[in-house]
């Protein structure tokens, strides 16, 4: 791209990006930082003191590249490559014993953190986590303009789980005050985009010509003949592509007559949609890129590694004439909340998604680190980090701080205590523990515990984390939306592919924009992968992507796509972009079988279910032990991984 277009992007001006300094940013972001928090300005402070122990620190205000942050994985990838220890030198003895080190702190490592001191509440907790911030992919973003608080989700969305939650995730939620059903029915604002609808944006190099068309596809089926056929023809598509499109949106054709419902339904889990558009619906070629990208979200790939009944299950077009019997199937990998049992409504999406629930779960941990008690006040309670890591405290979280080695003292099935080797602020460290709970990523836990049985590591190594990107933008108002009549967009072809106002509500002291003249937050996600290959190849080749993509390569694209998609309604990105946070998680959620590619493996012998096993005197708790990308599942591993070393 030339430098004039990059001036046109605004690539040149002042906002709160790229710079930092001991985890703060510096430079265009400082001045907003430090009139916020002064005790920021941490220059005369010792370098040897660990960033969280210093006044003012609070890595939620922090933009440019989040998530999987520089610092927070170079090490783990040396171990992992064999060449950690070459230069390692030997750890510093910090004379420190618990009850029990906890690898992680999600919210699976803080819910097993929660469940052993209902066990034991006098028990010592040490919890490590390689990241800057707590709560794992439970990140919170926060902004600051013209006085007003703005929120987004850095990673982990919402409480919603496809089955209800369990019993023990409902308690857990219950205990913390969260009710989710009530929470959504009195705190979502749903006046102020009122009258804003769907769109999708056709850009020119996918399509043939940049057009956003005000309108989605998941609305066809609450149009009348004629309506479809005019938002259709609105498409710039050719003719025989908008024909198809139409036919599979409006058309009931039945295209496995003579077979039952199930018979149906198990013919559609072994092809992807893809394959079903092109073989069995067969629709013109060019119809597929209108959908490739739209199971991005909740798979991380493209309809050419979905199955064609999940997409039925999405509400995705084409199926109408099959008439399927509702209700899901074993095969699937995705059923709509309320699909396999009914349920109360059990979703809710806080201000900063479920960060306010891992905060929530530190607040009781430590209570010193934020005052209040309810759902209502987290969202807007100053936490002091400083407290997190304080020898008085019973349950301590020390962040910065990459484990790179867990082994039992002596024989693991008679071993009373377990050695932690970590790696914090450049120096390395060792403490003990009787017991430890791994909370972190499965593929890393071989690395970490090298003496696991071969067969249990092999298990570990199986699913590969969907790398996900969620960014986060601050524009200086929302008035090219409201000029376009539009609050959520679908990008097929471009490089996010979503860009959508952040939900509007209202809760405790924190409120939403009102006005498009008020500064907003504006969502947008992108999931890389490569069409054609397996699921887990694809999420490969991502991970790969996002762990070279620099930030001034996802500040261009951002600025190029804004631009572009919003220009009509006024946008100038030059002008209206005042921060952006990109949110890279080339480890992202939980890998969930796909069964196009893995095996149906016997009860008993799926990777899960041979990774998940206890080892000594060290269990293991995360969604991955699941293969399932929920905040409910978390919780269910961590409860099962205390149970197993605090057994009734």
């Amino acid at each position: 791209m030339s430098r004039e277009r990059d001036r046109e992007l605004g690539m040149d001006r002042a906002i709160t990006r790229r710079d930092f300094l001991n985890g703060v940013a510096i430079g265009a972001g400082a001045a907003a930082a430090e009139s916020m928090l002064p005790s920021l300005a941490w220059a005369d402070r010792s370098p040897e003191s660990a960033p969280q122990d210093r006044p003012g620190y609070y890595p939620p205000l922090l933009t440019g590249m989040r998530g999987s942050h520089p610092g927070s994985f170079e090490d783990a990838h040396k171990l992992r490559d064999d060449n950690f220890w070459k230069s390692a030198g030997k750890p510093t003895d910090r004379g420190e014993s618990y009850d029990l080190v906890i690898v992680g702190g999600g919210i699976s490592g803080l819910a097993a953190a929660h469940f052993w001191r209902a066990k034991k509440p006098d028990a010592r907790i040490l919890i490590l986590d390689n990241h800057d911030d707590f709560g794992g992919h439970a990140k919170r973003n926060e902004f600051h303009s013209r006085g007003r608080m703005l929120l987004v989700n850095g990673g982990t969305w919402a409480i919603e789980s496809p089955v209800p939650y369990s019993k023990v995730a409902r308690g857990l939620m219950e205990e913390l005050g969260i009710h989710p059903a009530e929470l959504a029915q009195k705190c979502y604002a749903r006046e102020t985009y009122k009258g804003l609808k769907r769109g999708v944006f056709f850009d020119k190099e996918t399509f043939g010509a940049d057009k956003l068309v005000v309108g989605s596809l998941g609305e066809f089926g609450n149009l009348e003949p004629e309506g479809a056929a005019r938002l259709v023809e609105s498409m710039p598509l050719p003719e025989e592509v908008r024909r198809d499109l139409l036919r599979l949106e409006t058309g009931k054709q039945d295209f496995f007559p003579g077979l039952s419902s199930a018979e149906k339904k198990d013919r559609l889990t072994r092809m992807s949609y893809k394959k079903f558009l092109l073989e069995v619906a067969k629709v013109d070629p060019r119809v597929v890129p209108v959908f490739q990208t739209q199971t991005h979200g909740l798979f991380g790939v493209g309809i050419d590694a979905v199955n064609a009944l999940d997409c039925w299950a999405l509400l995705m077009p084409g199926f109408d004439g099959l008439k399927l019997d509702p209700g899901p199937h074993p095969r699937m990998g995705y059923t709509p909340r309320g699909f396999a049992t009914p349920q109360e409504p059990y979703t809710y999406h806080f201000p900063d998604g479920n960060a306010s629930v891992a905060r929530m779960l530190v607040r009781k941990l430590i209570p010193a680190v934020a005052q209040g008690s309810t759902p209502e006040d987290i969202v807007t309670a100053k936490f002091d980090y400083t407290q997190l890591d304080r020898g008085d405290s019973p349950v301590r979280i020390r962040l910065g701080s990459i484990v790179v080695g867990a082994r039992h003292s002596g024989d693991p099935a008679s071993a009373k205590e377990v050695g932690i080797t970590y790696l914090c602020n450049g120096k390395l460290y060792s403490t003990r523990a009787k017991s430890v709970v791994m909370a972190c990523w499965n593929m890393m836990i071989p690395y970490l515990c090298p003496e696991f049985p071969e067969t249990q590591k092999e298990a570990l190594h199986y699913g590969v984390k969907i790398p996900l990107v969620y960014t986060s933008v601050q524009l200086r108002n929302w008035q090219s939306f409201h000029n376009l009549g539009v609050q959520q967009i679908f990008t097929p072809g471009m490089y996010h592919v979503e860009v959508a106002l952040e939900i509007a509500q209202n809760i405790g002291e924190f409120h939403s924009p009102q006005s498009p003249e008020e500064p907003v937050i504006v969502r947008m996600d992108r999931t890389p992968c490569m069409p054609g290959m397996s699921e887990r190849d694809q999420h490969r080749v991502g991970r790969a992507e996002l762990l070279s993509t620099i930030f001034e390569t996802f500040e261009r694209n951002i600025r190029d796509q804004l631009g572009r998609v919003l220009g009509a309604g006024g946008f100038d990105p030059a002008r209206d972009i005042e921060a952006i946070t990109v949110n890279r998680w080339p480890h992202g959620y939980a890998y969930e079988y796909n069964y196009l590619f893995d095996p149906e493996w016997p009860a008993g012998q799926s990777p899960i279910e041979i990774a998940r096993k206890p080892f000594g005197r060290i269990a293991i708790a995360n969604s991955d032990a699941a293969a399932a990308a929920y905040t409910d599942t978390a919780i269910d591993q961590a409860h099962r991984a205390v149970a197993e070393l605090l057994p009734p």
